[in-house]
């Protein structure tokens, strides 16, 4: 039995407000493709931590650094957000 954190985050586009829920690691596997494809920093996703990575504090201090990771993608990108984002966030369920 393999425990692994999903972290539930608020995003709010105009009017629209709803939450997603990912791993860590479809957040480091979007960054990847941001970073390759829409040249963003490297540094802009919060580091992958392995000590007490289960810890309370920790999974909260890292669920407030992942959104305002999104929000600093969603200011990136203003009218028009790249496919692989606007699917992570699920904006086709949401804003039309």
């Amino acid at each position: 039995l393999s425990f692994f954190q999903v972290y539930i985050i608020q995003v709010s586009v105009g009017n629209h407000q709803w939450t997603v829920k990912h791993r860590y690691s479809d957040f480091h596997d979007l960054h990847e493709k941001l970073v390759s494809e829409k040249k963003i920093d490297k540094n802009l996703l919060p580091p992958k931590k392995i000590i007490g990575k289960n810890s309370k504090s920790l999974v909260e201090k890292r669920q407030k650094e992942l959104e305002i990771y999104l929000q600093t993608l969603l200011l990136k990108f203003p009218v028009t957000a790249p496919k692989v984002l606007s699917h992570f966030l699920h904006f086709h369920l949401y804003v039309s």
